[in-house]
């Protein structure tokens, strides 16, 4: 059932809508007769009846209060939006492979994915998209007041099919239009090489914490744990735009003995709880570098913040990016779901990265005009030495 004060809508599985009216919650002023005023009109008045969709009356009129809050990562996804999210967190799906994210109001690339159409067209972490263009669809929108699921259904699309995005880029002062075709894509959780002089140092890269990353991550270390001679390990969180908090506190007691990973503060009320290292890890002792970027987002952050604040690793890189909320996605009826901002996280020492981003110990870019990889080479010199 999905409600809203004043009214539910039923959701049977023929997906018809049932619309019931009923009061507003006690102790309540709120007056709802607008509400059904412009609802009856719409049904009585509007000339294409073929237009009148309950259905969809419903789910915009829920999308419209939930955006009036005005937080782009609070949201309500119909049930086919819902499903899209859902296909994120597998890994599997058809797009262009660009994690997307907000810079105050304005939709942003949080991190392009390894290997997708996205990262071979040039498109980088911390881009603007201001525009989006699917010729086959009949789009062609700015991106300005958009949601993140109207973005992601909009960019999304089947393997083989073509979408145009319109960029903007801190330091270049013309915009950029990028053609992409969408692939199908699987992305992994985690890759392990080995690195450095006879390949003693392990590079774990961390792509994302979605539903199966704990299972991938637990096959991978033993290939560090199985081999001999290992002196060090670069975790690579380049890239990684998040996911489960609770993915970042378990992979973070694979580091630290014991300790707080972090810090969340619910509401406005200042309850705050200090989420710490339940794992017993395999890597405490293993001297440890950690790689972030620009489009290190979110539970990425909190590893890092976790890791820099117990000392337990050099944080080397470019600033992250500064997303310092947390959503718990509900599912509701008919398939339906909210993502709802519950809290605000705080590395232990009790930083708020949100729109500052995590600064590295050892700050360097990674060239663009080289092949090499400045990044990793800095972390592999750095475990060299120690």
């Amino acid at each position: 059932m999905v409600g809203i004060n004043g009214f539910q809508a039923k959701v049977d599985k023929a997906k018809k809508i049932n619309v019931v009216r009923e009061l507003p919650p006690e102790k309540s002023d709120l007056d709802f007769s607008l509400f059904w005023k412009t609802w009856d009109t719409l049904e009585a008045r509007y000339f294409d009846k073929s237009k009148i969709d309950n259905r969809k009356m419903i789910y915009g009129a829920i999308e419209g209060m939930v955006r009036a809050i005005g937080d782009p990562y609070t949201v309500f996804l119909s049930p086919d939006d819902n499903k899209v999210v859902n296909e994120d967190l597998q890994g599997s799906f058809e797009g262009v492979g660009i994690q997307l994210g907000f810079r105050g109001n304005q939709l942003a690339v949080i991190t392009p994915l390894p290997g997708s159409p996205a990262e071979k067209a040039g498109i980088k972490a911390g881009d603007f998209i201001v525009g989006i263009k699917d010729d086959e669809n009949q789009v062609e929108t700015g991106t300005v007041g958009l949601s993140l699921p109207d973005a992601v259904k909009l960019i999304r699309g089947k393997a083989g099919s073509k979408v145009t995005l319109l960029l903007t880029r801190d330091g270049i002062n013309t915009s950029i239009t990028v053609e992409l075709e969408r692939a199908k894509l699987d992305i992994p959780s985690v890759i392990v090489t080995f690195v450095g002089q006879k390949e003693s140092i392990a590079r774990i890269q961390l792509l994302k914490f979605g539903a199966d990353t704990n299972g991938e991550w637990d096959k991978q270390i033993k290939s560090i744990t199985e081999r001999e001679g290992v002196m060090g390990v670069i975790l690579d969180l380049r890239g990684n735009p998040g996911g489960y908090l609770e993915g970042a506190v378990d992979i973070a007691g694979e580091f630290m003995q014991t300790g707080s990973v972090v810090v969340v503060e619910e509401r406005s009320d200042g309850k705050k709880n200090e989420f710490k290292t339940q794992r017993i890890g395999y890597l405490t002792q293993t001297p440890l570098v950690v790689l972030v970027n620009g489009g290190s987002a979110s539970a990425a952050e909190i590893l890092a913040g976790a890791l820099k604040d117990a000392k337990r690793a050099k944080i080397v890189g470019d600033t992250t990016f500064g997303k310092g909320s947390i959503q718990e996605p509900l599912e509701l009826d008919g398939g339906s779901g909210l993502h709802i901002t519950i809290a605000k996280w705080l590395t232990p020492s009790g930083y708020w990265v949100n729109e500052k981003g995590l600064e590295p110990d050892v700050k360097i870019k990674d060239d663009e005009k080289t092949k090499e990889d400045e990044q990793l080479q800095e972390a592999i010199k750095l475990l060299e030495k120690s």
